[in-house]
């Protein structure tokens, strides 16, 4: 007889599991996005350039790196909702110390993305082993690309929200704001925590060897390697695009800011249609890796056309050049992870897919500081946009060469 037993055997409710993965990665999001959308009022306090938020942001992505890799053994321990739960309130201190950091302290602000990091990188790992238990093999590039809509659906409430409450109340309220709501995400996610954590072990041993195992399973499995490093390319283009973005808008092209994190509200909706859609594609036509190149060669095309972008082009011909690159910039991870999944050993989703995810944050950690060096050695961010172009083609050349 063949049954599972009760430690092991897969929540019911794939629905339950979806929202709450969802909800959590909408938060983590959420406070990751936070400080690039208000980089501009935050730059004029504490007296920095703004295009320095992509330090900020490569701070937040080394502390996510370690945090990814080590990740899978306390999931296996202490259930992927409960380590999602202390991920959540990590992202909370780390954003209420932004929102305190005083001008004279501006290192501070580091310590609070390092902080934030550590609470971002084991989010989709966490999801990926509750999902990966829940989802018929069918589905999973959909399911997966929608619960992966919570990063830049995160990032559309910040674009449409922040400017906004902080025009009204001053940026260090708004970004409080952000902190408190961490705690509702917190009871909530308790509400699901028996059912979906029921495969935990908590008496799986954690060693240093047993940390490091899932790097190399991907290293000694190709098609695993090759999906590791396009995330790399994919996942730099994604970061600087949302990162820079509203700083673009308004100090390039000349939009308020109101009108630049409207911009930006429109390329992560443009995302998480693009998630759900390149999801749905790789699932019926059963090519992801097809579907990867695709994506790769339209948002190289896009950045292409927005290194081009003058201050007199109508703004809703931006708007929707925006909105389409945020459809393939940020529409491709539901898909690399599905597909992550697939490949990895059985009962090892989580774990590997933390291990690519820290290749795929050090192309994030690697991505803004360049697009930033590089705008600020050329005096243009044009420039930077160049760059993205060649990541998105690049990646999608080395699928598309692999794979023949």
């Amino acid at each position: 007889m063949n049954a599972t037993p009760p430690a092991q055997r897969a929540p019911s409710g794939g629905g339950v599991a979806l929202a709450a993965t969802l909800s959590i990665q909408v938060y983590v999001s959420l406070t990751a996005t936070s400080v690039a959308v208000l980089a501009p009022e935050l730059a004029r306090e504490l007296g920095v350039a703004p295009r320095w938020v992509g330090v900020f942001i490569a701070l937040l992505y080394v502390g996510a790196m370690p945090a990814s890799l080590v990740c899978g053994g306390f999931i296996r321990r202490a259930g992927a909702i409960r380590v999602s739960q202390v991920c959540v309130a990590l992202c909370a201190i780390g954003i209420g110390m932004v929102a305190a950091v005083p001008a004279s302290t501006v290192a501070l602000a580091g310590l609070a993305a390092v902080i934030i990091g550590f609470g971002y990188g084991p989010i989709t790992p966490a999801s990926s082993h509750v999902l990966a238990r829940t989802t018929p093999p069918s589905r999973m590039s959909l399911v997966f690309s929608i619960k992966q809509t919570g990063v830049p659906a995160g990032a559309a409430l910040a674009g449409a929200l922040l400017p906004g409450l902080a025009l009204a109340f001053g940026w260090r309220s708004a970004i409080a704001g952000v902190a408190v709501l961490g705690l509702a995400v917190l009871a909530a996610a308790q509400c699901v925590r028996a059912e979906l954590d029921a495969d935990r072990q908590p008496a799986a041993p954690i060693t240093i060897a047993g940390l490091f195992a899932p790097l190399r399973v991907i290293f000694r499995h190709r098609a695993l390697t090759e999906l590791t490093l396009v995330s790399f390319a994919y996942a730099a283009v994604q970061v600087s695009l949302t990162t820079f973005l509203v700083v673009y808008l308004t100090e390039a092209l000349g939009w308020t800011l109101v009108a630049a994190g409207l911009a930006l509200t429109a390329t992560t909706l443009g995302g998480v249609f693009g998630r759900i859609a390149w999801g749905a594609v790789a699932d019926r036509t059963r090519h992801s890796r097809a579907v990867l190149v695709i994506i790769g060669m339209l948002a190289g095309s896009c950045a292409i056309a927005m290194a081009l972008a003058q201050p007199e082009w109508p703004v809703a011909a931006v708007v929707v050049l925006a909105t389409v690159f945020g459809a393939t910039a940020i529409g491709w991870n539901g898909v690399q992870l599905a597909e992550v999944a697939r490949q990895a050993p059985a009962g090892q989703a989580g774990a590997v897919t933390g291990a690519a995810g820290m290749v795929t944050f050090s192309g994030v950690v690697t991505g803004p500081p360049l697009f930033a060096a590089l705008s600020a050695a050329t005096g243009s961010y044009h420039t930077g946009f160049v760059l993205l172009a060649a990541a998105s083609l690049g990646g999608g050349a080395l699928l598309l060469l692999r794979s023949r």
